[in-house]
């Protein structure tokens, strides 16, 4: 015999858990061609965390990973031959809130950063109410690579 819950106690469930979603905004290679238009991209050390490519045109591509609230967001950086930022581009965003991280004017503030900046949210990355964490988890990956770059990358 089974059992069949009334409406008004089962519908209720039905609306407080909320589906896990991912939103695929850019390819690799559209991330590739928006950053650095018309170069060619050579990936190096495929076993490491982040994915990394040398571009032809001097400078680095890079994507990775960065918890949001609960979901993972992949993004890409661009650095630029003297290490700065060329801009980031969000490929992935899973979280159902928080999304404003994708406006041109949020990603913008990156454009010319370096590992010698501070990349701090509140001071010189501004936050967005209601995408705080991703606000901070991305501005923290971007200094991370930053770093990257800076102890790795730059003798390559």
């Amino acid at each position: 015999m089974s059992h069949r819950w009334p409406a008004f106690i089962a519908a209720p469930l039905a609306f407080s858990i909320p589906a896990a979603h991912a939103t695929v905004y850019l390819t690799v290679e559209q991330a590739q061609q928006s950053l650095f238009p018309g170069a060619s991209f050579a990936a190096l050390d495929p076993g490491r965390r982040e994915r990394v490519w040398r571009v032809s045109q001097g400078g680095w591509f890079i994507v990775d990973q960065v918890l949001g609230k609960r979901e993972l967001i992949t993004y890409a950086l661009g650095i630029d031959a003297q290490g700065r930022a060329r801009g980031i581009e969000i490929l992935e965003y899973r979280e159902s809130h928080g999304g404003q991280v994708r406006e041109a004017a949020w990603r913008a503030q990156f454009a010319g950063k370096s590992a010698g900046d501070p990349l701090q949210l509140d001071r010189d990355i501004r936050n967005i109410s209601g995408a705080t964490l991703s606000c901070r988890h991305l501005t923290d990956g971007v200094k991370r690579l930053l770093k990257l770059y800076e102890n790795e990358l730059r003798q390559r």
